[in-house]
């Protein structure tokens, strides 16, 4: 990869995703198999005069933890990330993995206890992104694993990845600006909107989201973005949706999910792949219910790559997420999970609105 398509990718992220000023406190998550992107973002950080700290993991560092740990090791959680969540002004997470299912066979009943060591950070952090005392952004480095996965040599990955993220273009922090502004006028609308219902060959489900906010997700908080979103009332959800997407969840792939809701929870569900997945979910607290309701955007990404930074934001889908709400929304469910299932709208599928045709066949009509 070529050092000056990452340094304009770090460049994006500090100035404009991040907003990086004089003083600001910024805290790096990723891999050391992203350390040539993290380099970069360090370094336009400094130059923005930023202070960062940053954590990079290595391979199988969570197997190792996990299964090398009783106790009250188990009960421990990062030191540095538990800090930054409660006190810095700045997150970045740079997705790097060097292997997608290298935890999957870890103990789940010690991985769910580390897992609630983090639960206040995780409280940090979302009540700080909400009421904006914290900015944060997420990012994909490309690797090897990321590009196996999406079933592309990695050379064809880096390319996706880039141009999703508008890299190619000549300034791509005004080409974000760009998207903004074509957004926000679907965001103005849809705040006035109480009812809206997803229709497709083998969906049709209908929500509120009466006085709930809807949020431009114009590249800021995900690199790349491209989607319109909002936290739908919990208790107003009734109908079926087939999700046309893959999910996947704790490396494990799930493909053709359905779901039966009724008033707001999910009472029925199947998939044609790992519904026994779906089944471990559900028993989740506050999983049976919706955290978030969404619009694709980005038409610069129509290839599912099992990578929900990029396949939730595929121009001309939707996507419904159950588990935790974003508090900015105005959303209400809590849950230790947020999982985002994607199903095309771009062969015949509509979105209604208080009974107005606003959306089809993957396209907005005004």
């Amino acid at each position: 990869m070529q050092a000056t398509i990452l340094e304009k990718y770090a460049k994006l992220l500090v100035e404009y995703c991040l907003d990086i000023k004089e003083g600001d406190k910024l805290f790096i998550d990723s891999s050391t198999a992203g350390e040539p992107l993290v380099k970069e973002v360090y370094r336009a950080a400094y130059q923005a005069g930023g202070i960062v700290e940053y954590n990079l993991r290595f391979s199988e560092e969570k197997k190792i933890k996990i299964q090398n740990s009783n106790g009250k090791q188990l009960d421990h959680a990062g030191i540095l990330y538990t800090y930054a969540m409660q006190h810095f002004d700045a997150y970045l997470a740079i997705r790097a993995p060097h292997n997608l299912v290298e935890n999957h066979s870890l103990d789940k009943e010690k991985t769910k206890r580390n897992g609630q060591a983090y639960k206040s950070a995780q409280q940090n952090y979302f009540r700080r992104t909400a009421d904006g005392s914290m900015v944060r952004s997420l990012c994909q480095y490309p690797t090897q694993a990321s590009a196996q996965m999406a079933g592309m040599s990695l050379e064809e990955y880096s390319k996706f990845v880039f141009n999703a993220c508008r890299l190619y273009d000549k300034d791509p922090k005004n080409s974000w600006l760009t998207v903004r502004e074509n957004q926000q006028h679907i965001v103005d609308y849809l705040n006035t909107v109480d009812k809206l219902r997803y229709i497709t060959t083998d969906t049709d489900i209908e929500f509120s989201v009466k006085d709930r906010i809807w949020i431009n997700s114009d590249g800021r908080t995900n690199m790349p973005s491209g989607e319109v979103f909002t936290g739908p009332i919990e208790n107003s959800i009734n109908g079926h949706i087939k999700f046309s997407f893959p999910s996947v969840y704790s490396s494990q792939t799930v493909s053709g999910i359905s779901l039966e809701v009724k008033e707001g929870k999910v009472i029925n569900w199947d998939a044609e792949i790992g519904k026994e997945v779906l089944d471990e979910i559900f028993e989740l607290p506050g999983a049976r219910y919706f955290g978030e309701v969404a619009i694709g955007t980005n038409y610069n990404i129509q290839k599912a790559t099992k990578n929900i930074l990029f396949d939730e934001k595929i121009g001309g889908t939707i996507h419904m997420a159950v588990g935790q709400s974003y508090l900015q929304t105005g959303g209400k469910n809590q849950s230790p999970i947020h999982w985002d299932m994607i199903t095309d709208m771009q062969s015949g599928g509509q979105i209604i609105a208080d009974g107005k045709l606003i959306y089809e066949n993957g396209k907005f009509l005004f």
